[in-house]
């Protein structure tokens, strides 16, 4: 077999680039100095650097744990948004647009640039080692304007996250007082009626085994109570998602929630665990083991639900924008929790009416009178706890900008980050390695014909 391959003797290569000399040191002398005015001639450019955190935020002031999650309140730890949620609305342009304007006021509008290409051009934010720490640096003419420009950011963003907050919380808080107002007047309603029957069948309290056994049922009375809170609560919930979305069509049914499998099979847990933690309360405290566990189980079994609903409607929402894929969430969370809380209470009412049979030997009058004193008990039970939600929303709302917090400030640069000159000019003497070799190559060849 012929062999065609041409070896190369590099120390007559060598030699022959040592007498061309002058020709490849100018080379490589031409191109570094090249390199080096290059980089001099580059626009300098100043980077500040600013970091924060992202918190999560969970506020149980009334210890209704079930209500808060129907209320979108977190209760097993964890962050309320995602990192990358937060660097997508760094970039939106109601945080870039202020700082647009400010930087471009002597341009026509037709000539600055818009969010998405300053924030390409002028910003880098990132997510620090897949930590809750977000970096944010920012890239500017002169030092001062880098500073500007990143901490201009950082105080637009708050600025956004308080007013977005305040905004959900206001609406929240416009559907609950408007239950709170109804729940008011239906709990004086039945507490007048209850008044009116003492005084006109002059009956003011019940026999001894008459109490005996409504004492029985006021565990189910005080959780039907709760469930009807918590319906309440995930009805205003709804209200105030769904007057930030707009989109109808974004609900349960879409994401074929109701057939789904794990979440029927959870929410009947969670059913049953309401009427056996009801027949625990009946015999033992609220302290007691038996019941503590039962309300951990219960707990456990509402974060299971929630993780189950999540996981399906991120499978649904992965290419929407971060935010509307949140209020989704939150909106079909909300729908789950007041389906759940509807068949909790329609158990609870099931089993309260069984024992409620043991009342059949008493006289008229005094089942009357037990039943209207039991309707102005929960009313009033109503009333309180959807308050006591009302107050706990006021509570979010003035915590929620404590969601992210600065932890340093944007730095005032002391030196240029923009040209790098010594890379620049490392590049250029490279490259003149590269031409000064492919000139000695060059020489070779002619030299060996």
């Amino acid at each position: 077999m012929e062999n065609n391959e041409e070896s190369i003797d590099l120390g007559r290569l060598a030699s022959i680039a040592w007498a061309h000399k002058k020709t490849v040191g100018g080379i490589i002398g031409a191109c570094t100095v090249i390199a080096l005015a290059t980089s001099f001639a580059m626009p300098e450019k100043y980077s500040s650097t600013a970091l924060v955190q992202m918190r999560g935020v969970n506020v149980d002031v009334s210890g209704m744990k079930a209500a808060a999650a129907a209320m979108g309140f977190s209760t097993g730890g964890g962050s309320s948004a995602s990192v990358q949620s937060y660097i997508e609305l760094m970039k939106s342009r109601a945080v870039l647009d202020p700082i647009i304007d400010e930087l471009y006021a002597d341009k026509d509008e037709d000539k600055r640039p818009g969010a998405a290409g300053f924030a390409k051009d002028t910003l880098k934010i990132e997510n620090t080692k897949q930590t809750n720490l977000i970096s944010i640096t920012g890239k500017g003419r002169t030092a001062d304007e880098a500073q500007y420009i990143t901490q201009s950011v950082v105080d637009n963003f708050l600025q956004l996250q308080t007013n977005m907050n305040g905004e959900t919380q206001s609406i929240l808080l416009k559907f609950l007082n408007d239950r709170i107002a109804t729940a008011k007047q239906e709990a004086d309603e039945a507490a007048q009626a209850f008044a009116d029957y003492q005084k006109e069948h002059k009956i003011y309290s019940p026999t001894d085994q008459a109490k005996a056994v409504v004492e029985q049922g006021q565990a189910w009375d005080k959780a039907i109570s709760e469930m009807q809170v918590q319906q309440q609560a995930a009805q205003a919930q709804l209200g105030a998602v769904q007057s930030q979305i707009g989109d109808q069509e974004n609900r349960s049914d879409a994401y074929q929630i109701n057939d789904n499998s794990n979440v029927q099979d959870l929410r009947g847990q969670i059913v049953k665990k309401q009427v056996e933690l009801v027949g625990l309360r009946q015999k033992y405290t609220d302290n007691h083991p038996s019941v503590r566990s039962a309300e951990q189980e219960l707990a456990q079994l509402q974060q299971s639900l929630t993780r189950e609903v999540d996981a399906v409607v991120q499978s649904h929402t992965a290419t929407m924008n971060p935010t509307h894929a949140k209020l989704v969430q939150q909106q079909v969370e909300g729908e789950v929790n007041l389906a759940t809380a509807k068949a909790s209470e329609a158990a609870l009412r099931h089993n309260r009416d069984e024992k409620d049979k043991e009342l059949g030997s008493f006289p008229q009058e005094v089942k009357d009178y037990l039943d209207l004193e039991r309707e102005a008990k929960i009313k009033q039970e109503i009333y309180t706890n959807l308050v006591n939600q009302s107050e706990q929303a006021r509570i979010k709302q003035a915590m929620q900008s404590m969601d992210v917090q600065v932890v340093d400030p944007a730095d005032l640069p002391k030196h240029p980050s923009e040209p790098r000159r010594n890379l620049i000019t490392a590049i250029g003497f490279a490259v003149g390695c590269l031409l000064a070799f492919g000139y000695s190559l060059i020489a070779y060849k002619r030299e060996s014909y």
